[in-house]
C-alpha cells in the first residue's frame, strides 16, 4: 500500500528539479555572464567613440553586432544544453564529453539545414526593414541585440529565468518603433509570435502526456513487460526516428525532396532503427533472465536519440535569434526578401555549439548526475515532445522557448502519470488540506514564472532596445521616429 503522504508527489518533484536548474544556471554560467557585462563595457565604448568621431556608423554597426551576437550564441548554447543532454547522461546512455559534442554538432546542423525561417520572421517579420535606410536598419538590430544582451545578463544575474527568444523579438519590435514609428511594426506577426508562446506549452504537455500514457499502460504495466516491450517500443522508436529524416530530407540543399518522396527515406531509416531497436530489446531480455528489464535500460538509447533530436530542434529555432539581427546588419539598404547565407546560420549554430561545449559540462553534470536527475520514462517523452514541438514552431519561423515549452509537457507528463495512479486505486487516502495548498500553490508558481517571463521580458526589452536605438541614432546622427 502507497502511504499517503507520498501519493501524487511525482509532478512536485519534476517542477522542483527545473527550480534546482535555474538556480544551478547562475552558478554554473557566472563566466559567461562575467563575459557580457564585460561585452556591454566595449559596446559602449565603441559608440562613445563613435560620437566623438562621427564617422562609420555602419561599419561600427558590423563589428559591435558581431561582437554583441556571438556572446548572446554562447550564452544560447550554456544555458540550454541541460534540457537536452541532461536526460541521457543522467541514464547512462552517454559521457557528459561525447554527449557535449554530438550535441553540439547537431545545434549546427539545426541551425544550418532549419534556421532559415526563424532568422526570416526576425529579420522581416517584426518590423519592416524596407523603411529604414542605409544604416538605420543596422543601428535598429544593433540596438535590439545590445538590449537583449543587457536583459539576458542582468536577469540571469539576479536568478530570473528569461528566454532569448522573447527578449530578442521585443527588442526588435522597441528599437524599430523607436526609429520608424508604429507603422514600421508588424502587430500582426507580434501576435502570432505571442499566441505561439501561450500555446507551445499546451500542445507539448498533451503530447508528452499521450506518449507517457502510451509508455505505461502497454510496456510498463504490462503483465509480460518483455513481450510488450519488444511489441511497442521498436515500432515507436522507428517512427520518431523516420519522421524526423523524412523532415531533414526536405531541408537538405543538395537534395530537396517534397513530402511525399522524404517519406521514402524516412521510412528506410525508420526500419533500419525499428530493427536495431528490436535487436536491443532482444539483447536486454535474454540479460534480464526471468526478471522484468528496467525501463532506464530498456530507453537508454531512446533517450539518446530524443536528446539528439531535441538539439537539432534548439539550433533551428535559436540560431535565428543570433542570425536574424545579423543579416540586417550584413545587407543594409537590400530591396526586396533577404537572402539567408548558409555561413551565416552554420557561424550562428557554432556560436551555440561552442557555448555549450565550452560552459555546459557543469550544468549538464548537475542535472544529468545529481538531484535534477529525472526518471528516464518521463525524461523521454518530456524530451522528445519538446523537441517535435519547437521543431514544428521553428519551420512556421515562430520562435519560442524550449525551456517554457519544457515545462509544458513537465505538466503533462505530471497529470497523466497521477490521473493513471487515481485509475489503478482510488481508494488511497486524501492528502492533508495544508499539503494539497502546499503543492497548488509549488504548481501555480511555475504558470506564473512561464507568464510573467514573456510577459514582463517583452515590453522591458522594448523599452531598453527604444532607449539603446534612439541613443545610437542620436550618436550616428540620423533622425529617429
Amino acid at each position: 500500500m502507497t502511504r499517503p503522504d507520498r501519493d501524487y508527489r511525482t509532478l512536485d518533484k519534476d517542477l522542483g528539479r527545473i527550480t534546482v536548474v535555474e538556480s544551478a544556471q547562475f552558478h554554473a554560467l557566472r563566466p559567461v555572464l562575467q563575459l557580457g557585462a564585460g561585452i556591454l563595457l566595449v559596446i559602449s565604448l565603441i559608440f562613445l567613440a563613435l560620437g566623438v568621431t562621427g564617422h562609420q556608423p555602419g561599419l561600427i554597426a558590423v563589428g559591435a553586432g558581431f561582437i554583441v551576437a556571438g556572446w548572446l550564441g554562447l550564452s544560447i548554447g550554456a544555458n540550454d544544453i541541460a534540457n537536452s543532454l541532461g536526460p541521457a547522461v543522467g541514464a547512462g546512455a552517454i559521457a557528459i564529453g561525447p554527449g557535449l559534442v554530438l550535441v553540439g554538432l547537431a545545434e549546427i546542423a539545426g541551425a544550418a539545414l532549419a534556421g532559415h525561417a526563424v532568422t526570416h520572421r526576425l529579420a522581416e517579420g517584426i518590423v519592416d526593414i524596407a523603411v529604414l535606410t542605409g544604416a538605420a536598419g543596422q543601428i535598429v538590430m544593433l540596438a535590439a541585440l545590445v538590449a537583449a544582451a543587457a536583459w539576458i545578463t542582468i536577469a540571469t544575474g539576479a536568478n530570473l529565468p528569461v528566454s532569448t527568444s522573447h527578449s530578442i523579438v521585443g527588442a526588435i519590435a522597441g528599437a524599430g518603433l523607436a526609429a520608424a514609428g508604429s507603422a514600421a511594426v508588424s502587430w500582426g506577426g507580434i501576435a502570432a509570435m505571442a499566441l505561439a508562446w501561450m500555446l507551445t506549452p499546451l500542445l507539448a504537455a498533451a503530447l508528452a502526456g499521450a506518449l507517457l500514457a502510451l509508455l505505461r499502460l502497454k510496456v510498463a504495466e504490462a503483465a509480460d513487460r518483455g513481450a510488450a516491450a519488444r511489441a511497442w517500443l521498436p515500432p515507436l522508436i522507428g517512427a520518431m526516428a523516420g519522421l524526423f529524416v523524412a523532415y531533414i530530407a526536405t531541408l537538405l540543399p543538395a537534395l530537396p525532396l517534397r513530402l511525399p518522396l522524404a517519406l521514402l527515406p524516412g521510412a528506410a531509416a525508420g526500419l533500419a532503427v525499428a530493427l536495431l531497436m528490436r535487436c536491443r530489446v532482444n539483447r536486454l531480455l535474454a540479460e534480464a533472465g526471468g526478471d522484468k528489464p528496467g525501463m532506464k535500460r530498456l530507453l537508454r538509447q531512446p533517450l539518446l536519440f530524443a536528446a539528439v533530436m531535441m538539439a537539432f530542434a534548439h539550433g533551428a529555432g535559436d540560431a535565428g535569434n543570433v542570425a536574424g539581427p545579423l543579416l540586417v546588419i550584413l545587407t543594409p539598404g537590400h530591396h526586396g526578401p533577404l537572402p539567408v547565407p548558409l555561413l551565416l546560420l552554420t557561424v550562428a549554430g557554432a556560436a551555440i555549439a561552442l557555448g555549450a561545449v565550452l560552459f555546459g559540462r557543469r550544468l549538464v553534470g548537475m542535472v544529468g548526475e545529481g538531484i535534477t536527475r529525472l526518471n528516464p520514462a518521463r525524461a523521454f517523452c518530456i524530451t522528445l515532445s519538446t523537441a517535435m514541438i519547437v521543431l514544428v514552431a521553428s519551420g512556421w519561423g515562430l520562435p519560442v522557448s524550449s525551456t517554457h515549452v519544457a515545462v509544458g509537457g513537465v505538466f503533462g507528463v505530471g497529470f497523466v502519470r497521477e490521473l493513471l495512479d487515481r485509475r489503478a486505486d482510488r481508494q488511497r487516502a486524501e492528502l492533508p488540506v495544508e499539503e494539497r495548498r502546499r503543492r497548488q500553490l509549488i504548481r501555480r508558481s511555475h504558470v506564473a514564472t512561464i507568464t510573467t517571463a514573456w510577459v514582463v521580458t517583452v515590453p522591458v526589452t522594448a523599452a531598453l532596445g527604444g532607449l539603446c536605438c534612439l541613443a545610437m541614432l542620436r550618436l550616428a546622427g540620423i533622425p529617429g521616429g
